[in-house]
């Protein structure tokens, strides 16, 4: 009896484990797609890992500050079926996301969130990878002189060794762009 009990001590863990194969685990520390997910999880894949960047936003005159160092960190979760990414700012403003595909209207949804604050209902961008091999996403904005638009978020020049995001206010024909953030990233080996 004794024997068996600890023998099941033993195997429950290692049970329980083996259910999430496409968890961060040691051997996998950003964890994997699940072969059972959309196509379109691959569209991260590039990104998969931990960067260091450099984000640049305006100042309240509208130049460009100071950049400040960060490190962005991607990694699959929910067993390999979605992403989520965090950064962590040498300036101590941290934030992450979960990026989610979903099949019926076959976009990205990605929820974002901030250390700054804990919002009640955390705001969502929607989006796709283009045929250009950019990921563009979209949030419905008004500007501050009451135009309508966008706050519109792209990574490009997507490569296994870098890439760049860009945030912009932009109108609803696109026409007029107005860059607000940028980062750089380099892969970290």
């Amino acid at each position: 009896m004794k024997k068996t009990a600890l023998l099941l001590f033993f195997l429950f863990p290692q049970f329980l484990s083996a259910q999430y194969n496409y968890e961060p685990s040691e051997e996998y520390p950003f964890g994997r797609i699940n072969p059972s997910a959309r196509g379109e999880l691959a569209d991260f894949q590039p990104l998969i890992g931990e960067s260091e960047c450099s984000s640049v936003t305006r100042n309240p005159d509208q130049s460009w500050a100071d950049p400040v160092p960060m490190l962005w960190r991607f990694k699959y979760i929910m067993d390999g079926m979605a992403v989520q990414d965090e950064t962590l700012k040498e300036d101590g403003t941290h934030s992450g996301s979960i990026r989610q595909f979903n099949s019926d209207s076959l976009a990205w949804y990605v929820h974002y969130y901030a250390s700054a604050g804990a919002a009640p209902v955390l705001p969502v961008w929607e989006g796709s990878k283009k045929d250009d091999g950019n990921i563009v996403l979209y949030r419905p904005q008004v500007a501050p002189n009451g135009m309508e638009g966008y706050y519109r978020l792209t990574f490009f020049d997507i490569s296994d060794d870098n890439f760049e995001w860009i945030g912009e206010w932009v109108d609803l024909t696109e026409k007029i762009i107005f860059p607000t953030w940028k980062i750089s990233c380099t892969k970290k080996d």
